[in-house]
């Protein structure tokens, strides 16, 4: 029945009147015809601009999948003749009426089909630049009065068929297994599919008839004849989708509620969940009066795959305790920060690896088994990765904990399940046939399918944005009281959102006015989130699970990163709306290969873009002065700012600092005193990104790449540390002035959630990066320079972090066991 979901998914898209491009009509594991490509190569031709070849492409993925559609409806009515025969004997299977009943119009149906077929085939066989096939696709959409027919019936069809199969043993057997014979280049002759899975396929194909047409219109251009008639086709189809829309949705037709109203699926996804102090993946089934907790069962061979049920709490049960009611959670020991890291690393090899492979035309096998690997890591980091508490409680009995990624799922969560509570609910006890039939129904009814990690993805999907977003939050309109108000700014990276950026806290008012630009790494993002706070200093409400003062989400919103719209000079500004509150924002993104450009400073007399060498000599001095004072003031009040270093500050705060220290301004010292902590991190930042070449060097690097990769512990020790002796003075001076300083901040973990590892993640691709040479002569992709480049970087001074204390003097005074070409 997974056809059904995934076709009520594809329905309520074309109701909206998305701008929806389906090209691979055939199902999962179903070859498409020769001429329809891969989405990479379509991919390519779009760009390329060939309309006519991408009305092709689209055609031969539509015509191999109504060949298969045609064979279902075949095989739909192959028993049909017999059991009529048999109609009309002493022993008949089925009544004349029950075959009625059942088959109703199904022979109409495939005789409007098969003609199409007949008819399109060799259009697109004998393709070129003149075929017109729009009054086909007309016709077709002229005939939907059989398919109305047909769905009013539909229900009627499913009960009779259900009967007659529980009386009758014969019946059962040719309902359960219909042969239905393959496509005309496929390996397998023939699949076995049900009555009830081959009933749906007429639904089913409507819908995605209509999306064929979305999809051809895009591809044809206006003045082309076929374009009118494409276009009436669509609005006769899409009117008759909007008519039949309430009748075929099986959500509509869930289990009832003890008030006998139906219970309808609302929501649904995956979550962790703490159990026996262990996190485990669960689904979680939000229905109109109950949450249900399940986990997918293995599936026995020839079984469809079911859920089990773990728990349930009607919604009239269902409480939230308050953070500082909610007793600590029971001891889960958080995954170590290196290990996460360690996962994408293994997963940005194993993409890399599938993308080789994929380019030589790889065996499938070799791919199959990479993607397992792939997915197995990928599993272990959604598990593994999430932090923030949901509590949820059985007023009549036991608590529950899962742990989130974001502020943004858990708020969705709470707002859904309060959403229903305002409904005048029952509680009640589920009877062990009720839960099963519960649970059996959220295997058909579920809207999320597959786990989700990037493994799960089609080729065809964006591998995301790789580079730097800068974000400029300005505003926000429609809060009903006056409060202290401020936003923070999520990205998503590995499959999972991560806080980048947060405003300063706008006090007293009902219009703030942040108006603050940060810049925020991107890592294959696909998203950006604003979360909209009112901010709490009522110190009596913390958190017990993670000792927080808990601030009220006050609205949220998610954009999609479109490459096409981000990837421009200019600044994009848009308003993202959030339960009646408006914000203001901007955005533009520079990629990862344009952030490699170091443009030295034309003036010598300031200290960014400037050589570090000449600075510390007109300094007379072994470490920047602005190093020297941003770690000071990091030291003295920042040092227990949780996300310090990651959290991004605000630009133009960043580049008043930046213009004060270029001037050598004798207010320096007051400014830096008073200026928001994340700024002073984020100059230092900028300071050493900066830098006309990196602090470990652009000579250095390609070495520093090789030495981190060396297996044997002795060899890469000599090697790393002979690279560290190798650094100009200047450059090894600060950069251990910088190694100790990034420890002191590691030491206080608990407190700001910055591990060394989270230290070498945000400065490993700053102080150690390609030359722009370097980089085109390796690189191909963005998402290349992520894997193979800044993996490694992070590698690189993570090794010096986790080193003990490495003293200049004891450095330059050891000499090599062997020596190492640099």
């Amino acid at each position: 029945m997974e056809e059904e979901e995934e076709a009520i998914g594809l329905l309520d898209k074309v109701l909206e009147d998305e701008d929806v491009f389906l090209l691979e009509e055939c199902e999962l594991g179903t070859p498409t015809s020769p001429g329809s490509g891969s989405p990479f190569l379509v991919a390519v031709k779009v760009e390329a601009g060939k309309g006519l070849e991408m009305r092709k492409l689209v055609l031969s993925g539509f015509l191999a999948s109504e060949e298969i559609y045609i064979n279902q409806l075949e095989a739909l009515l192959l028993p049909m003749k017999p059991l009529k025969a048999t109609a009309t004997t002493s022993q008949p299977v089925l009544t004349i009426q029950q075959i009625e009943t059942i088959f109703y119009k199904i022979q109409d149906i495939y005789e409007i089909h098969k003609e199409f077929y007949d008819n399109l085939c060799p259009k697109v066989q004998q393709w070129d630049s003149q075929v017109t096939m729009g009054h086909l696709f007309q016709k077709l959409a002229s005939q939907l009065g059989v398919y109305k027919a047909f769905v009013d019936n539909y229900k009627v069809a499913l009960e009779t068929a259900e009967k007659c199969s529980q009386s009758n043993n014969q019946f059962q057997k040719i309902s359960e297994e219909l042969k239905v014979k393959g496509p005309k280049d496929s390996k397998d002759s023939h699949t076995s599919v049900t009555m009830e899975a081959l009933l749906y396929k007429p639904i089913d194909r409507v819908t995605r008839s209509t999306l064929v047409l979305h999809d051809l219109l895009k591809h044809t251009p206006v003045d082309h004849p076929d374009y009118p008639l494409l276009q009436d086709a669509l609005r006769i189809s899409q009117n008759f989708l909007s008519s039949i829309n309430e009748d075929i949705d099986p959500r509509r037709t869930a289990v009832t509620t003890p008030k006998g109203e139906t219970r309808q699926l609302v929501k649904d996804g995956f979550l962790v969940e703490v159990s026996e102090s262990s996190r485990k993946l669960r689904h979680v089934f939000l229905f109109t009066d109950v949450l249900l907790c399940a986990k997918l069962k293995k599936a026995s061979a020839g079984k469809h795959q079911q859920y089990d049920c773990k728990w349930y709490i009607p919604l009239a049960d269902l409480v939230f305790p308050s953070p500082e009611e909610s007793e600590a959670s029971p001891q889960v020991h958080p995954f170590p920060d290196h290990e996460l890291e360690d996962m994408k690393m293994k997963i940005s090899a194993l993409k890399s690896e599938i993308q080789k492979e994929k380019a030589n035309k790889g065996q499938s096998r070799a791919i199959e088994r990479l993607k397992k690997k792939m997915f197995e890591n990928e599993f272990l980091l959604l598990l593994n990765s999430p932090t923030i508490p949901f509590r949820i409680h059985n007023r009549n009995g036991k608590s529950y904990l899962f742990l989130l990624s974001s502020d943004y799922e858990r708020s969705e969560w709470r707002e859904a399940i309060q959403k229903l509570q305002k409904k005048d609910l029952q509680a009640f006890v589920l009877s062990s046939v009720e839960l099963q039939v519960l649970t059996g129904s959220c295997f058909k009814l579920r809207t999320v399918h597959n786990i989700p990690v990037t493994s799960n993805k089609d080729d065809d999907e964006s591998p995301g944005l790789y580079g730097f977003l800068h974000v400029i939050v300005h505003s926000a309109k429609g809060f009903k009281q006056s409060a202290n108000l401020y936003c923070t700014l999520e990205v998503d990276s590995f499959g999972y959102f991560v806080s980048k950026a947060k405003t300063r806290v706008f006090r007293d008012t009902a219009e703030p006015k942040w108006d603050e630009e940060f810049e925020i790494e991107l890592e294959g993002s696909q998203s950006l989130r604003i979360l909209c706070y009112e901010k709490c200093y009522d110190k009596t409400k913390v958190n017990k699970d993670n000792n927080e003062i808990v601030d009220k989400i006050m609205g949220k919103g998610q954009i999609q990163l479109d490459p096409q719209t981000v990837e421009t000079k200019n600044w994009h500004t848009d308003v993202i709306e959030m339960n009646g509150i408006k914000v203001e924002f901007s955005m533009k993104f520079t990629s990862r290969d344009m952030s490699l450009k170091r443009t030295p400073s034309k003036k010598q007399t300031g200290v960014f873009g400037v050589k570090i060498s000449v600075v510390t000599k007109r300094e007379r001095s072994k470490v920047p002065y602005i190093v020297r004072q941003c770690v000071e003031e990091v030291e003295k009040r920042g040092i227990e700012e949780v996300g310090i270093y990651r959290i991004s500050g605000v630009a133009t705060d960043i580049q008043a600092l930046k213009a004060v220290f270029d001037a050598n301004n004798k207010d320096i010292l007051l400014m830096l005193s008073d200026m928001d902590i994340n700024a002073i991190a984020g100059t230092l930042k900028l300071y050493f990104r900066e830098l006309p070449e990196p602090l470990l060097t652009d000579r250095l690097y390609p070495a520093f790449m090789e030495g981190i990769a060396l297996s044997d512990p002795a060899a890469k020790e000599n090697c790393m540390m002979h690279l560290l002796r190798s650094l100009p003075d200047p450059n090894l001076i600060t950069f251990l002035f910088l190694l100790e300083h990034l420890k002191r901040v590691a030491e206080k973990e608990p407190i700001n959630k910055m591990s060394l590892h989270n230290l070498a993640t945000v400065f490993g691709p700053t102080l150690l990066r390609p030359s722009e040479v370097e980089s085109k002569a390796h690189v191909t992709s963005a998402a290349d320079i992520w894997s193979h480049d800044v993996m490694a970087q992070v590698q690189v001074l993570l090794y010096y972090l986790q080193h003990p204390p490495i003293s200049f003097a004891e450095l330059k005074r050891n000499t090599l066991y062997f020596s190492t070409d640099v």
